[in-house]
């Protein structure tokens, strides 16, 4: 029997049915030949990045600064009726930046963040994405107020103690200070919250700072301020200006041989509060094997056998000062030399940011004080875990350098951001207070 022929209708959907197919076979094809041919699905994964990764870099931080006279900042810099020289350029105006001299080291340099975070905002140009914060000319456009107010600089040139007569001066220049920026409809419409005031120094603005507690603090540590004044929710802690000249070709072939000794500590022994852990830490390590602890003072002999002491040794060791943080903690930095951390209650900068664990080791009061306990543990470590703490040691040591001009990533820059990390809630806090009946009802 003959059999039928197949229908139009039947014809069609046949070759509609192949198009599909073919269709289908061509986009597998495309995608197939479009991947990387050594791609994996672990590797595909591996190649994502975060959101943050993909955004443009943030603008900087539009700051506004005060135009105080010179007497409360760069005059008190000179010893002399000579201006100061130059540093490596002039402000906005063309007129010369004076340079930090080189005779106020110590314990002046230790605290002079104020001065490099107002060295920052002289330059010329919009900054591009090297810089975290901008100068504007119209406070209007400003999201925050930079104080440059040298309040630690202030209390280490007026007077050689806290009861010296002297210190009259610095209490003038805070009430001064105060009675500008009072005046100030920019200080009166946030209270002063979106102002930025440098305190580095454990004393310094000590005569007035209560009248300051809602601003944005710079300081060291908050081991001197009460915690209605001061706290991580609202302030920025900065590190000390390294005193010791930073490791630059540190790069030995064998990084743990080169450096022979153990432990080491040089500085003042006898100090208050926390600090007298370091004369009790003398007795359990003074002349122990492969120690060096030496008591001096921060001279330049003592800065440059410092400098030999930190470069020579795999781990400093860092207790508390008067306050729970020092200088000493950050020359070890830019030495590449492991801190060894005790305290209990040590805040440190850019913890945000950087993860201490990864280059540090830190140890309670408590431990340190047990005999042999402390020694035992850092000789235990593995070479191979110290090279890997001493090269992170040289990865995060750029953060810690206070220079002019800044550069990207250095101490300023990173102050600056953390700065722009507390706009935020600065902004919350002016905006609620303004329709607000009673603050903080709840």
């Amino acid at each position: 029997m003959a059999m039928a022929a197949p229908s139009i209708r039947t014809v069609a959907s046949v070759f509609g049915l192949l198009l599909l197919v073919f269709a289908l076979s061509s986009t597998v094809i495309y995608l197939v030949s479009s991947a990387p041919a050594a791609a994996s699905p672990s590797s595909i994964l591996l190649n994502l990045r975060p959101f943050a990764a993909r955004c443009p870099p943030a603008p900087p931080l539009r700051i506004f600064m005060y135009d105080l006279p010179a007497r409360f900042h760069v005059a008190m810099m000179s010893t002399n009726s000579a201006a100061p020289a130059p540093a490596n350029g002039s402000d906005a105006e063309g007129q010369p930046f004076p340079a930090w001299p080189p005779s106020a080291g110590g314990i002046r340099r230790q605290h002079s963040v104020e001065y490099w975070m107002m060295a920052s905002l002289q330059l010329h140009g919009g900054g591009g994405g090297a810089r975290e914060a901008v100068r504007v000319r119209d406070p209007e456009a400003a999201e925050a107020f930079f104080v440059p107010f040298f309040s630690s600089l202030s209390f280490n040139v007026h007077g050689r103690n806290m009861t010296d007569p002297d210190t009259e001066d610095d209490r003038l220049l805070q009430v001064e200070l105060m009675d500008i920026l009072w005046k100030s409809k920019y200080w009166q419409r946030s209270a002063g919250r979106d102002h930025v005031i440098p305190m580095h120094h454990p004393n310094a603005f000590r005569f007035l700072r209560d009248m300051v507690n809602a601003s944005v603090l710079i300081v060291s540590d908050f081991g001197r301020y009460a915690k209605e004044l001061a706290s991580l929710k609202k302030d920025v802690v900065a590190p000390y200006v390294h005193v010791v000249d930073s490791f630059i070709n540190d790069d030995p072939s064998d990084p743990f041989e080169a450096r022979p000794t153990l432990l080491f500590f040089r500085g003042r022994t006898v100090r208050k509060d926390e600090g007298k852990i370091r004369k009790k830490l003398a007795k359990i390590l003074k002349d122990k094997d492969g120690v060096r602890f030496e008591d001096s003072l921060a001279t330049g002999d003592g800065i440059k056998t410092s400098t030999e002491g930190m470069r020579s040794s795999k781990f400093c060791l860092h207790p508390a000062g008067d306050t729970p943080s020092s200088c000493r903690l950050f020359d070890a930095i830019v030495s590449h030399c492991v801190p060894v951390i005790i305290s209990s209650r040590i805040e440190l900068p850019f913890e945000d940011e950087i993860d201490y664990s990864e280059f540090s080791l830190f140890f309670s009061v408590e431990e340190a004080l047990r005999p042999g306990y402390l020694l035992n543990q850092i000789r235990q470590m593995p070479k191979e875990k110290w090279v890997e703490m001493w090269s992170k040691l040289k990865n995060v040591s750029s953060h810690y350098e206070f220079q002019y001009p800044p550069r990207k990533g250095d101490a300023v820059n990173m102050i600056w951001r953390q700065v722009k990390h507390k706009i935020p809630a600065v902004n919350l806090a002016i905006h609620r207070n303004r329709r607000l009946k009673i603050p903080d009802w709840w």
